[in-house]
């Protein structure tokens, strides 16, 4: 194989991984919007399944937290304004990401920014989720966000660095 082909080969593979991952980044900001609703779908889905008969403690948590969006959607909608600035902030680091689908050697930072962002799940659900009187078992589910979200980041991370080892050396560009 060529070193054209070896390099083309290597950026589509960087490009499919970060086109995932900001899929997936890009869903779940977007399931921020309609946290009442939603959850009420989720609940509805969950009933229909049986899923309070195999799993209560779950069931007892989506009533609470749903219990608790509806009345603050009720009494407070403003609160839920904090939600919509979370999706918005998905969407906005998705949008990040456009550098390094373009030039992913000069724009490897973002990637390692996103890595920083994914460890950084697992302290602040460890931190928060106490204080917000969070169940461990669902803190675990939100750390696995960190965890599953670092693995397509890192597999693109060994690509670019890869890509850039086939680039002549420039003056400008940043050592990897």
């Amino acid at each position: 194989m060529s070193d054209t082909s070896d390099r083309a080969a290597l950026l589509k593979g960087i490009r499919a991984w970060l086109v995932l991952f900001v899929v997936c980044l890009v869903l779940s900001g977007a399931t921020a919007f309609p946290l009442v609703h939603e959850l009420r779908w989720t609940e509805d889905a969950l009933r229909a399944l049986s899923v309070p008969e195999y799993l209560p403690g779950l069931m007892d948590w989506i009533a609470r937290v749903r219990q608790g969006l509806d009345a603050t959607d009720a009494r407070y909608p403003f609160v839920l304004y904090g939600t919509d600035w979370l999706a918005f902030a998905h969407l906005v680091i998705a949008v990040a990401f456009l550098g390094p689908y373009r030039d992913p050697v000069r724009n490897i930072w973002v990637v390692e920014f996103g890595m920083i962002a994914c460890a950084g799940v697992i302290p602040l659900a460890l931190i928060c989720g106490p204080v917000r009187g969070i169940p461990f078992w669902w803190s675990v589910i939100d750390m696995s966000f960190g965890v599953f979200g670092v693995i397509p980041l890192y597999v693109v991370r060994r690509k670019i660095r890869r890509l850039a080892a086939t680039e002549p050396k420039s003056a400008w560009a940043p050592a990897v």
